[in-house]
C-alpha cells in the first residue's frame, strides 16, 4: 500500500519533482528490463568500442554512434521537400535560403529531444505514448501519425514514379510507374536480412547519389555564390509578397516532418548503451547529438543545390520564356508550359523536362536519377516509421511483409487512381494536399516530445532545463502557427463554400485535441495553476502501471508503470 506521505508528494508538485522524489535513478535497471517487452525491429545492436586515449572524443565512437541520423535526415530530402525547394527557387530565387537553414536549425533541435527521449528511457516516442496518454487519445494520436506516415509514402511513390517516367522517355506510363515502386518493398526486406550496419550503408549511398546528381545540376548552372550567401544569411525578402510567403511557409511544412520525431526516438535504440550508468547515457546523447549535426548539414546542402539550380536559372522566368526554349529545341514535354507571361509553374516532373530543355538531356536524366534515390530512401524509412508506431502505439506486432504491404496499399491505390484518369499535374499536384495533411499533424508529434522530454520522471537528470523547455515550448508555437497558416491558405485557395463548411467542423474536433495535448505540455513544462487542483488517487492494491495522465487525475506521468506500490513502500 502507497503511504500517505508519498501520496502527497505525488500530488505535490506537477511539474514532476515529487514524482522524481519517489522514482529516482535507482529505479532505471527495471526501466531497462520493462522497455525490452517493447522492442522492434533490431534483432542486433551495435556495440560501443571503448577508447580511453580519447576520452572526451573518439572518433571510433562517433563511428559506431553513425547511423540513425543518417536515416532520420532522409526524410529532409523526400521528393515533398525537393519540390518545395525548386518552386522556392523559381518563386523567390535566392531570397529564402535563409527561411531553409532556420528551418533545418530548428528541424535538429527537435530531433535531439526525440533522440535523447529514445536514449534515455529505453523507449520510443510511440511506446511511451502508449504507456502513458489514456486509451481514446492514444488511438488517436496513432491515427493522426498513421495518416502522415501514408501520407508521405504517396509523396514517395509520387516521386518515384515521376522518376521512373522520365528515365524510360515517357515509355512507361506514370501508372507503371506507380505499380514498380511495389518492387521496392521486396528490396527493402531483402536488404533488411543483411544486418542493420549493412541497411545503413544502402541508405548512405542514396544519400551519396542524391548529393552526385543534384551538385552535378549545381555545378553545370554555376550560381552565383555571392547571391547564394546573401540569400542565406541575410534574413530578408525584398520586393517579397504573398506567392514568396506561401513558399516560405511551405518550406518550413516540407522540412519539419511529423513521423520523423516517432523514426528517430526508436532508431537510436540500435546502440548498446547501459542507461543505468549516466555516463555512457550522456557520451551516448553527445554522440548522436554530432552525428545528427553532420547528417542534417550534408542534406542542407543537397537542398542549397537544388534551390540554387532553380534560383540561378529560372528565377523570373514566365512560362512562355520556358515554352519557347523546350518548342525550339523540340522537346516533346514543351506543351507541359502554357505560353503565358505567368510566372514559371514547375514541380518536380516539369523541373526535370526544364533543366532538359536548357542543360541537355543528361541533366534530365541525371534528376530524375537523384529524385529516385530520394523516393527509394524515404519510402523505406517510411515504413520503419510505420511499425515502429503501428508497434509502439497498438503494441501490435506484424511481420515488417504484412506492414509494408498494408501501407504501400494504401499509399498506391489513391496515387494509382489519379495516375490513370488524370494527368502528370494532377498527380503532381497531389503533394500540396499532402503537404497540408502533413502540416496538420505536426503537433501530434511534437507536443508530445516536448511533454516527455521536460518530466524528471521519464527523463529523470536528462530532462529539459528551463532554457530548453521555453526554447522548445516556442519553437512548436512558431512550427504549429506557421503550418496552420498554410493550411488555412490552402483551404482558401479552393474557392468552395462546402470546403470551408466541411473545414470548420473538423477544425472544432482537431483544435480541442490540440489544446487538449498543449494543456498536457504546459504543465510538464511546469505551470501547475493548469492541473486545477485535482488530486491523485491510486487504489492501494493495484499496481502504478494502471495510471495515465487523463482529465479525471492530476497529469503526472509515470514510465516505470510495472513497479508496484510495494516497491514504493519499501523505499
Amino acid at each position: 500500500m502507497i503511504s500517505e506521505k508519498d501520496q502527497e508528494a505525488l500530488c505535490e508538485d506537477s511539474s514532476g519533482d515529487g514524482v522524481s522524489a519517489i522514482y529516482n535513478s535507482s529505479t532505471l535497471p527495471k526501466l531497462s528490463d520493462s522497455a525490452d517487452e517493447f522492442t522492434t525491429y533490431f534483432d542486433q545492436k551495435i556495440a560501443i568500442p571503448e577508447d580511453e586515449k580519447h576520452p572526451w572524443f573518439s572518433f571510433r565512437k562517433l563511428w559506431a554512434f553513425t547511423g540513425p541520423g543518417f536515416l532520420m535526415s532522409i526524410a529532409y530530402l523526400d521528393p515533398g521537400n525537393i519540390e518545395s525547394d525548386l518552386q522556392s527557387g523559381a518563386v523567390a530565387g535566392f531570397k529564402l535560403l535563409w527561411v531553409l537553414l532556420l528551418a533545418t536549425i530548428i528541424g535538429l533541435l527537435l530531433q535531439r529531444l526525440a533522440a535523447r527521449l529514445g536514449v534515455v528511457t529505453g523507449l520510443h516516442l510511440a511506446e511511451v505514448c502508449n504507456r502513458q496518454y489514456p486509451k481514446v487519445p492514444r488511438i488517436i494520436l496513432w491515427l493522426m501519425v498513421e495518416l502522415a506516415i501514408i501520407g508521405s509514402d504517396m509523396q514517395e511513390v509520387i516521386g518515384s514514379a515521376i522518376a521512373i517516367h522520365l528515365l524510360s522517355v515517357g515509355i512507361i506510363p506514370l501508372w507503371g510507374g506507380v505499380l514498380i515502386t511495389i518492387a521496392d518493398t521486396f528490396m527493402f526486406l531483402f536488404l533488411d536480412k543483411y544486418g542493420l550496419r549493412k541497411l545503413e550503408a544502402f541508405f548512405g549511398f542514396l544519400i551519396t547519389v542524391m548529393a552526385i546528381t543534384f551538385g552535378y545540376e549545381y555545378v553545370t548552372v554555376r550560381p552565383d555564390q555571392g547571391q547564394l550567401l546573401k540569400g542565406m544569411f541575410m534574413p530578408y525578402c525584398e520586393g517579397c509578397g504573398a506567392p514568396q510567403l506561401e513558399q516560405a511557409v511551405g518550406i518550413i511544412g516540407a522540412v519539419i516532418m511529423p513521423h520523423n520525431m516517432y523514426l528517430h526516438s526508436a532508431l537510436v535504440k540500435s546502440r548498446q548503451v547501459n542507461r543505468a550508468n549516466k555516463k555512457e547515457v550522456s557520451e551516448a546523447n553527445k554522440y548522436f547529438f554530432i552525428e545528427s549535426c553532420i547528417a542534417l548539414f550534408i542534406s542542407f546542402l543537397i537542398n542549397v543545390f537544388v534551390v540554387s539550380v532553380f534560383a540561378e536559372a529560372f528565377y523570373g522566368q514566365t512560362n512562355k520564356d520556358v515554352y519557347e526554349v523546350c518548342a525550339n529545341k523540340s522537346f516533346a514535354q514543351a506543351g507541359l508550359f502554357k505560353p503565358n507571361n505567368e510566372t514559371l509553374d514547375v514541380d518536380i516532373y516539369k523541373g526535370g523536362v526544364v533543366l532538359g530543355c536548357y542543360f541537355g538531356p543528361a541533366a534530365l536524366y541525371i534528376w530524375a536519377i537523384g529524385i529516385l534515390a530520394a523516393g527509394q530512401s524515404s519510402t523505406m524509412t517510411g515504413t520503419y516509421s510505420g511499425q515502429f508506431v503501428m508497434e509502439g502505439f497498438l503494441n501490435l506486432k506484424w511481420t515488417r511483409f504484412a506492414r509494408v504491404v498494408l501501407t504501400r496499399t494504401i499509399a498506391i491505390t489513391p496515387t494509382l487512381l489519379v495516375a490513370i484518369f488524370q494527368d502528370v499535374e494532377h498527380l503532381t499536384g497531389m503533394n500540396d494536399f499532402l503537404n497540408v495533411l502533413m502540416s496538420l499533424q505536426l503537433p501530434f508529434a511534437l507536443i508530445p516530445v516536448l511533454t516527455f522530454t521536460s518530466l524528471r520522471p521519464v527523463m529523470n537528470d536528462f530532462a529539459n532545463g528551463l532554457g530548453w523547455k521555453i526554447a522548445g515550448g516556442i519553437l512548436i508555437l512558431i512550427v504549429c502557427t506557421i503550418n496552420m497558416y498554410f493550411v488555412v491558405v490552402y483551404v482558401t485557395a479552393l474557392g468552395q463554400v462546402v470546403f470551408y463548411a466541411i473545414a470548420s467542423i473538423i477544425s472544432v474536433f482537431y483544435l480541442a485535441f490540440v489544446a487538449y495535448l498543449a494543456w498536457q505540455c504546459l504543465i510538464a513544462l511546469g505551470v501547475s495553476f493548469l492541473a486545477c487542483g485535482r488530486t491523485l488517487s491510486i487504489p492501494a492494491s493495484r499496481e502504478l502501471e494502471g495510471y495515465h495522465l487523463g482529465l479525471t487525475a492530476q497529469p503526472e506521468l509515470f514510465l516505470l508503470n510495472n513497479v508496484d506500490a510495494n516497491s514504493i513502500m519499501t523505499r
